[in-house]
């Protein structure tokens, strides 16, 4: 059966200190499941650990410890870094698989189209090939986004097309993540968003679907550049693609409310995101872990978005994420994390709430 569930990380804000307590609550008890059969490099089993058809924790204990440490580091030492495709948005929409910010563009230029798609159906299955060589593949990745890239500039793009594909797209945010992301800025936590995508066309989606920006939030993508008649003429900055979105590329960020035209600053600079050296980190593939690579973080919390391919990847995620979710129409109703008043932050419980 195919569960909608919330995941609800609750921060109970306090004036004094608690006895620290880190609680799980499931409909589900722990369980004893092996992983002998699955294709992860290598046969593993799992012993009495937190598991449900839709949630995994495979260390508690190291869990909680981490949640000890981001608590006392406090809400000013805290940043949130998130991948955007599958991720803050939904792997099933309506029924059918939802669209990337790469896949959903139209040119409107049939021909070229068709072009993009061919190079899609080709290198696409190289992303994910188990026997290509992490070297042989980035030079592959860089392949696939440069002659991308080239089609976009060559076949005419516009802002215009741009506008149209996302109102067109099949593309939803999970349930809450504008609620999160009101919570975070409320509280001065900056979010930094990155993505192998285009980031004109995740700033135009927040735009269409969230109707609003956010002063904490950046994007680390793909940007293009626009002539005064709206056309694509060039990208700017270094490319990036699937195997390096990290923190490597902050060059590439900007603040979301630019392009809307809000007056408020920025609330970190790159310099001090760099100070913020405990991390929450949120993806659903396997490279997205590499996405606090150039932070020296003191503790990293990472949860995993298992979307598909279940089997063969669980023990893989279940051994390289602190949390892992299993389940493509997981909704994200509340990550109200590690929120402090009067530096004291108190998080009370952790659990799955079924709706």
């Amino acid at each position: 059966m195919n569960h909608s569930f919330q995941l609800q990380v609750q921060a109970i804000i306090a004036t004094s200190f608690r006895q620290r307590h880190f609680s799980f609550s499931s409909r589900y008890t722990a369980s004893r499941v092996s992983f002998s059969s699955f294709c992860c490099g290598r046969n593993s089993e799992m012993e009495e650990v937190k598991v449900a058809s839709d949630f995994l924790v495979g260390d508690p204990a190291l869990l909680e410890k981490k949640i000890d440490a981001i608590r006392s580091g406090g809400p000013q030492k805290l940043q949130v870094i998130a991948d955007f495709d599958a991720t803050l948005t939904k792997f099933s929409v309506n029924g059918t698989r939802g669209q990337s910010s790469h896949g959903l563009l139209q040119q409107g230029n049939p021909e070229y189209d068709a072009k993009r798609q061919q190079l899609y159906e080709y290198y696409h299955p190289l992303e994910f090939s188990p026997t290509i060589g992490l070297e042989e593949k980035t030079k592959l990745m860089e392949e696939w986004w440069g002659k991308t890239h080239a089609l976009l500039v060559e076949g005419g793009l516009t802002y215009e097309s741009i506008t149209q594909s996302v109102a067109n797209a099949n593309i939803a945010f999970r349930e809450g993540v504008s609620e999160l992301l009101e919570f975070l800025e409320e509280r001065d936590i900056p979010v930094l968003i990155f993505s192998a995508g285009l980031a004109d066309i995740i700033e135009e989606v927040l735009r269409q679907k969230l109707h609003r920006s956010f002063k904490n939030v950046r994007i680390v993508s793909n940007r293009m550049v626009f002539n005064d008649n709206g056309s694509l003429v060039s990208f700017k900055g270094k490319l990036i693609h699937s195997l390096n979105k990290n923190e490597h590329a902050l060059d590439m960020a900007a603040p979301v409310h630019e392009r809307f035209g809000d007056l408020d600053g920025p609330t970190d600079d790159n310099a001090s995101l760099k100070k913020r050296t405990n991390v929450l980190l949120l993806g659903d593939h396997l490279g997205d872990l590499g996405m606090s690579d150039g932070l020296n973080y003191e503790t990293r919390i990472s949860m995993g978005f298992l979307n598909h391919n279940i089997e063969n990847s669980l023990s893989c995620y279940r051994e390289a994420f602190d949390v892992v979710f299993v389940d493509s129409s997981l909704t994200i109703s509340t990550i109200q994390c590690f929120v402090s008043l009067n530096n004291i932050t108190y998080v009370e419980d952790f659990w799955i709430a079924y709706s």
